[in-house]
């Protein structure tokens, strides 16, 4: 083992340790890991940054600005409501939104697909009285396998046929993950229209099953005025008004000072109340009892009039501003327009002030401010709304333009008459220039954290092979693996990069394990095509965790899921996906090299613009 060698696994021992450490954002791992890369002399200066221009960043870059697009059409939501009043089961719902979602996915970036699908699978719930733990699970997995399908579905298909590229002069077209993609996301589909059963159906604590949205108890704070009935009562008093429902889990009085209350003191104009309860019992003993509810700006409420004022519930997405950082710290008021009124938390019980509380991807928090001004403040924060699209206030619509792009692109690559990355740029410019989005709405739409992973781990991954590492590891596997079957090979590696990527973000495995798998195959002298098509399945379906991929992360708080819910239906959807993307792969792309070696596109015929190198990439 060389220097470089031993530098370069130190170094992604240390950026892995660090995913799965969890105290730094991913995307500064990847800053860090770059750095040391540079430092250590395995990535030279003159090709340190070379990952910002790559064309996987662009790709992704304009993928998510076109998902954006899509996204702001009102047609999806219309078609819902209109198929609605026929879905009379649960079973029915679950199977039509995670269809739905799963489709599109497959046409944009899946945590745009899911953005598109979570505000009206939310609706139908609450008309419907059904749990929304019942629907946003599926449909979060549906995502998921639904952006394998294509190209641009999900980040690991573009690294891994960037991968491709380096190795052969061609890379993964549009279409050429779609065999493979519609067997496992049929047989994923079949699964989860009656996995669903395995949630939870409610829980302790929360609203009973009855109240559509079921997410933990809010925390939110009221000011006690002095002509309330509950002056000079005690807290118990106030606690059995919400029948269970509320609990007064602080008092702030005396200025500043926070005191954890028995249920005997006594209540006094003027103190703030600390209140953990469900939304519908908190709504009615604010009736009853002539609390105001606080916010954490002031002033705000007192100049919105009664017919321009706005309340709306809302999701905080990954990587939204809000990420880390705490109510005071952001000036919601002042910078945003908007009080933050009450805040409910996935799987945890919330004792800190609301100013003092910092936000986390999946928190549901419910927003004041002027109607028409709430859509724009929601898309600066990167917060999803969870109400129909189709009635947002303030917002001009087009319905019909962003589905015709979005179509357009499609054809434009499938036909060969342009790269992918040329097509969805163009897409993405058109997108403004036709008023779809404006500007800064196409800036918010851009990940930034992961397109800053993307761009610094490219050079390091480029790194491990180019040093050897890569041939060394799988030289390793290959000696492991020389006794199996090439199929159980395949397997193996599909269920590594599947295991990885809970610990680590899906993009950052497919970058480790991609040039990993393109190596072993040389070892084991079969083709490369099948291990990295098992790479890109691995690290595109985690089921297991909420923190894997980002979909998973986004319906953790409407949903009301824990942690180890993922489990209850995220392992037997893998050992299926697992098991069909075994038995596909082969099929599709067999393991031994054919005559004219790598013939990239083996089924292309059924495609117009299969055999046009529509990935891209220069040969």
């Amino acid at each position: 083992m060389t220097l470089d060698q031993i530098l370069v696994f130190a170094l992604l021992a240390g950026i892995m340790g660090l995913f799965i450490w969890n105290r730094l954002r991913y995307d500064l791992v990847a800053l860090l890991g770059l750095l040391a890369a540079m430092a250590a002399g395995i990535v030279p200066p003159e090709k340190a940054f070379a990952g910002f221009g790559d064309q996987v960043v662009v790709i992704v870059a304009s993928a998510l600005v076109l998902s954006a697009a899509v996204g702001k059409s009102g047609l999806i939501g219309r078609l819902i409501r209109r198929i609605e009043p026929r879905l009379r089961t649960t079973g029915a719902r679950v199977a039509t939104l995670t269809t739905g979602v799963t489709v599109l996915s497959a046409l944009m970036k899946n945590i745009g697909a899911l953005a598109v699908f979570l505000p009206l699978a939310v609706q139908v719930a609450r008309r419907s009285g059904t749990s929304p733990s019942m629907l946003l699970m599926p449909m979060a997995f549906g995502s998921l396998v639904g952006g394998i399908v294509t190209l641009v579905g999900t980040s690991p298909n573009i690294i891994v046929s960037r991968v491709r590229a380096e190795l052969t002069g061609q890379p993964f077209t549009m279409f050429d993950f779609t065999p493979v993609g519609l067997g496992v996301t049929g047989a994923a589909l079949a699964f989860l229209a009656f996995g669903w059963r395995l949630l939870p159906h409610g829980r302790s604590g929360q609203a009973p099953s009855s109240a559509a949205f079921q997410v933990e108890p809010y925390l939110s704070e009221a000011r006690l005025p002095g002509d309330s009935p509950l002056v000079g009562r005690t807290v118990a008093e106030l606690e059995a008004r919400g029948e269970g429902d509320v609990t007064v889990i602080a008092i702030v009085r005396e200025g500043d000072r926070r005191y954890v209350p028995a249920r005997h003191w006594t209540l006094f104009a003027g103190d703030l109340l600390v209140l953990r309860s469900d939304p519908h019992a908190l709504s009615r003993i604010v009736a009853e009892t002539g609390l105001h509810l606080a916010s954490t700006g002031t002033g705000l409420a007192g100049r919105l009039s009664g017919g321009n004022a706005g309340v709306v519930e809302a999701v905080v997405m990954p990587g939204s501003a809000l990420v880390g950082c705490s109510p005071e710290e952001l000036r919601l008021r002042e910078a945003h327009g908007v009080n933050l009124l009450a805040i409910a938390r996935h799987g945890q019980q919330i004792a800190t002030r609301l100013r003092q509380l910092r936000f986390q991807a999946g928190d549901v928090l419910v927003l004041q401010g002027a109607a028409d001004l709430l859509p724009g403040a929601l898309g600066g924060l990167g917060c999803l709304p969870l109400a129909d699209r189709a009635t947002k206030l303030g917002e001009p619509r087009s319905d019909v333009l962003p589905l015709l792009l979005l179509t357009l692109t499609m054809a434009a690559v499938a036909l060969g008459l342009a790269p992918v990355a040329t097509a969805f740029f163009g897409a993405a410019v058109l997108a403004v220039l036709s008023g779809i989005l404006t500007l800064r709405e196409a800036y918010a739409a851009l990940d930034l954290p992961i397109l800053v992973l993307l761009a610094c781990l490219i050079p390091v991954s480029d790194a491990v092979a180019d040093t050897g590492g890569a041939g060394l590891i799988a030289g390793g596997l290959a000696a492991a693996a020389g006794t199996l079957p090439p199929a159980t090979a395949v397997a193996l590696m599909l269920i590594a990069a599947m295991a990885l990527t809970p610990f680590l973000n899906n993009a950052a495995t497919a970058l480790t394990m991609a040039p990993i798998a393109a190596s072993l195959a040389g070892r084991l002298g079969l083709d490369p095509d099948p291990f990295l098509m098992a790479v890109a399945i691995g690290c595109a379906c985690d089921f297991l965790t909420p923190i894997g991929h980002q979909c998973n992360t986004l319906v953790m708080g409407p949903g009301g899921y824990r942690f180890g819910d993922y489990w209850r239906l995220g392992l037997p959807l893998s050992i299926i996906v697992a098991v069909v993307a075994t038995l596909l792969i082969p099929v599709f792309w067999p393991l031994r090299q054919d005559h004219a070696g790598h013939d990239r596109a083996r089924w292309a015929w059924a495609w117009p613009g299969g055999h046009h190198t529509a990935g891209g990439f220069p040969p």
